[in-house]
C-alpha cells in the first residue's frame, strides 16, 4: 500500500492507504487484467465487477499474510477486506491488544468467505471459532482454512443447526471466549435486500445486474431485519454471560441504537460500548456488550 491515509481507518489497518496496484499484481499476476486508470487516472478496479473485487481481495490477503488460498463459490459474499479489518482492530483495542492462541474468537455467521477468522488469526495468532448456518458455506470456509497452513491450527469452522439461534448449539459447556463477532443480516426480506443491491450498484456508477459483492439470503437478510437479529442476539447472550468476556456485533443503522441499548438494559449488561467505524463516507459502528463485573463501564 502507499499514498495519503484514507479517512476514518483504524491506524493499525493494513488496506488503510492507496492500493499499490503494481506491487499488488507482483504478488497475484491473474489481478493486472481488472486495473485500468479511472476517471482521475489513477490505477483502479471496476468495483461493480465481482470477479474483480474477488480478485482483488486474494491480491490482499496474500500480499498482507500470505495467504495464497482464498476464493468463493457463486452467488456467495465477496466482503471488502479493509473494512472486516478495521472491526478486528477495533475488537484488539477492546482486550487491551492481547495476542496469542489463549484468545478465543467466536466468529457467528463466518460465510463461506471466513474472512473475520482469517484475518484475526493473521494479524494477532488469536483462535477461532466460525459458526455458520449454512452448511455448503461452512464447508467452503473450512477448505480455505485446510488449505492455508499458517491459520489451519488456529480456525474451526462450525455447524449452526437453527437459524434461530446464535450461540446455542455452538458454545459447549465449559467453554470461554474473550470475543464474539458478527456482521448481521442488514435487510428484513428479500425485496429490501435486492433493492439495498440497486442502490449499491448506482453508487458505484453499475450497469450490471446482480450483486457487485454477492451474498446468499442467509447473508442478506432475515426476519426483522438487522434490529430484530440482533435483539435475538441479546436476549440469547444473557444465557451465556459467563462463557464470553464481550460480545459485539456491526450495527449499520445509527437509529437502531436505542432500542438495542434498551435491550441491553433489559438483560442487565454491565458494560455497554459503541465504537464507531468510518471508512470514507462509509459511517459504521461496533456495539459491544459484557455482563462481566470486574469490566469498567464505557459511555454508549
Amino acid at each position: 500500500m502507499n499514498g495519503a491515509l484514507k479517512a476514518g481507518f483504524h491506524p493499525r489497518n493494513r488496506f488503510n492507504t492507496r492500493y499499490d496496484f503494481p506491487q499488488l499484481i507482483a504478488c497475484s499476476p491473474a489481478l493486472a487484467v481488472f486495473v485500468k486508470p479511472n476517471a482521475y487516472g489513477d490505477d483502479s478496479i471496476d468495483y461493480a465487477d465481482p470477479l474483480a473485487v474477488k480478485t482483488l481481495n486474494q491480491a490482499l490477503l496474500k500480499q498482507a499474510y500470505g495467504l495464497s488460498h482464498w476464493d468463493l463459490p457463486p452467488g456467495y459474499l465477496c466482503p471488502p477486506i479493509p473494512g472486516r479489518s478495521d472491526y478486528i482492530h477495533h475488537l484488539a483495542d477492546l482486550i487491551a491488544l492481547r495476542r496469542g492462541p489463549s484468545v478465543r474468537v467466536l466468529d457467528i455467521g463466518t460465510g463461506a468467505n471466513c474472512i473475520y477468522p482469517l484475518i484475526g488469526a493473521s494479524e494477532y495468532g488469536w483462535s477461532f471459532v466460525g459458526a455458520e448456518v449454512d452448511a455448503a458455506a461452512g464447508r467452503w470456509a473450512q477448505k480455505i482454512v485446510t488449505s492455508n497452513p499458517s491459520v489451519t491450527c488456529l480456525i474451526e469452522c462450525r455447524l449452526q443447526k437453527s437459524a434461530a439461534q446464535c450461540f446455542q448449539g455452538v458454545i459447549q459447556p465449559g467453554e470461554h471466549f474473550d470475543l464474539t463477532l458478527c456482521n448481521p443480516p442488514f435487510h428484513a426480506s428479500a425485496a429490501e435486500a435486492a433493492e439495498g443491491t440497486q442502490r449499491k450498484l448506482r453508487n458505484l456508477g453499475g450497469k450490471k445486474s446482480g450483486l457487485n459483492f454477492g451474498g446468499k439470503a442467509t447473508e442478506l437478510w432475515c426476519e426483522g431485519g438487522e434490529q430484530g437479529f440482533i435483539r435475538r442476539m441479546i436476549a440469547e447472550s444473557a444465557d451465556y454471560a459467563a462463557q464470553c468476556g464481550w460480545f459485539t456485533t456491526l450495527v449499520s443503522k445509527s437509529e437502531h441504537l436505542p432500542r438495542l441499548q434498551q435491550a441491553l438494559r433489559s438483560v442487565k449488561a454491565t458494560a455497554v460500548k459503541v465504537i464507531d467505524m468510518a471508512q470514507g463516507q462509509k459511517k459504521s459502528r461496533i456495539l459491544a456488550w459484557s455482563f462481566a463485573k470486574q469490566v469498567v463501564r464505557h459511555p454508549a
